[in-house]
């Protein structure tokens, strides 16, 4: 059996590839199939050869998916472009992808004029700009039929650029140029997580397509011959109402979505059907225990979580029960082989901390960066995502924080997930942040950013309260100096958290 739209389309033209859970629209596999075909000859049509790249700024919508299998017919790199990017930002990653066109909706009709005032040349394909930019009536200008000699297209992930510019990350070429060849995401789903290939999927995804998880997930789930669900924008009792409505079976998480549904009242919680749902994926970030905790005690032992990230060198994979045995694991490697380096780049023994890296024969590199691709890799050709863990005695691993948010206060290393992880269980208290702000005496102070559950509660007495409330779980050296409180943080859809934005509204305090 061919796991691929391709041949699904052919076997039920008429089976749902996605449902917008908001609106309830729909795109079979059918319809799918042609208006991919369509795109493939509209990329043709525009010169672009294997390997050549175009960008697409979309909101999450249905015609996404006309770009990813379009693109994946003639062998081009798709780069998708977060939403959430300021025009200067957009122009970098337009000039840095050395796009050919960028394809948009009237979504962001805002910064258009300034994306064409950075980018003069670049080409726009805008949806329902109803004008000759015109998406659909561009689309309906070729052909319905495939197009010859198909090859596997490719996408450049650009990093979220949470320390700094964005970095294309440039995919190693597929061994296998067929578009309908397997791909390793298919392993890990159907033998890592047991999801069936007999088309009876329906996945729930809930984060912007943009990023990684979601675009590789959803493309699986087309492989597989099941539904996506997609949600417009993330809410979490939207999200339960979605499960319920569609009987969804799959999903895929970040933490912060499992936070926001703890944070829902009792009855919100428990008012919607969720017995459908079979298997519930996570990763992106470490998962402060207590919240994964309570996420299995509520939907049972059905939640698998994995570690791996945009570049794909690598990637382990832990169940319920062998997390509940290993509380904090992100699990065993099952793409490439892991190791644990100390600063001399020496391996390190079981439950000794330092940078993890992955052993792969396949791996990426840094777009027009070739400084960036060496400081990632180890002598020895492994690379490393600037991650700091640990492996235990049975090779699970354990992940402490990203090497670049370590803040040294006093010439001690301080990781803030930990004081985030315990900040984020405190039932008034949202979300958090915990960055380095310049100190005088101690180089940097530990700050934490708070956004209550209730705005009108922020201030001392809340304050007093969160510290009263680390002070018996934290090294009192960790214990941050200072609380601020907002509304909200800058953090991404897919759950990135922005903390340059905030060390640089922090570093410029200081200078001023």
């Amino acid at each position: 059996m061919t796991l691929h739209p391709i041949a699904h389309a052919h076997a039920k033209p008429d089976h749902p590839a996605v449902i917008m859970a908001g609106s309830g629209a729909q795109m079979t596999y059918g319809e799918m199939d042609q208006a991919a075909n369509r795109f493939a000859h509209l990329l043709r049509s525009r010169g672009l050869k294997p390997g050549d790249a175009f960008a697409v700024l979309l909101e999450n919508r249905i015609e996404f998916f006309t770009m990813i299998w379009g693109s994946q017919r003639v062998g081009t790199m798709l780069t998708p472009i977060s939403t959430r990017l300021t025009a200067p930002e957009i122009a970098y990653i337009l000039n840095d992808s050395e796009s050919r066109f960028l394809v948009t909706s009237t979504h962001f009709a805002e910064i258009l004029p300034d994306i064409r005032s950075a980018c003069p040349d670049m080409e726009l394909l805008v949806l329902n700009s109803g004008d000759e930019e015109d998406f659909a009536a561009e689309l309906d200008r070729h052909s319905a039929d495939a197009v010859a000699d198909q090859i596997a297209g490719l996408t450049m992930l650009y990093s979220s650029g949470t320390t700094g510019r964005p970095k294309g990350i440039r995919p190693a070429p597929p061994e296998d140029p067929d578009p309908e060849a397997p791909v390793p995401l298919i392993g890990l789903a159907t033998m890592g997580v047991g999801m069936p290939a007999d088309g009876s999927i329906v996945y729930l995804s809930p984060a912007p397509l943009y990023h990684a998880a979601p675009i590789g997930w959803c493309s699986v789930i087309h492989r597989l011959g099941g539904t996506v669900v997609m949600m417009e924008k993330f809410d979490p009792e939207a999200a339960l109402k979605a499960i319920e409505t569609y009987k969804v079976t799959d999903s895929q998480w970040v933490p912060t979505h499992f936070v926001r549904f703890l944070k829902l009242d009792p009855e919100q919680r428990s008012g919607y059907d969720l017995s459908s749902h079979k298997r519930a994926i996570h990763a992106a970030a470490p998962c402060p225990v207590p919240i994964k905790q309570e996420m299995i005690e509520w939907w049972g032992p059905i939640v698998n979580e994995y570690y791996a990230g945009s570049e794909m060198i690598g990637m382990t994979l832990v169940n319920s029960d062998d997390w509940t045995a290993h509380p904090g694991t992100v699990g065993r490697a099952i793409h490439g082989i892991v190791h644990v380096c100390g600063p001399d780049g020496e391996e390190l023994g079981p439950d000794e901390g330092g940078l993890i890296f992955f052993e792969n024969p396949l791996l990426p590199t840094y777009h027009n960066d070739p400084a960036k691709t060496a400081e990632a890799m180890h002598t020895k050709g492994w690379m490393t995502l600037g991650d700091i863990g640990h492996l235990d005695g049975e090779g699970f691993l354990f992940l402490t924080d990203r090497k670049s948010h370590m803040i040294i206060s006093g010439g001690v290393n301080i990781y803030p997930q930990e004081i985030e992880n315990l900040l984020v269980t405190h039932d008034k208290v949202m979300d958090a942040a915990v960055i380095g702000a310049p100190d005088p005496d101690l180089g940097e102070q530990v700050v934490a950013v708070i956004q209550p559950v209730d705005m009108a509660e922020a201030g001392d007495t809340l304050e007093h309260e969160l510290r009263d409330f680390l002070a018996p779980q934290l090294a009192r050296i960790k214990m941050p100096k200072r609380f601020d409180f907002r509304p909200d943080l800058p953090r991404e859809a897919n759950g990135k958290l922005y903390k340059r934005e905030l060390r640089d509204e922090y570093e410029a305090r200081a200078a001023g």
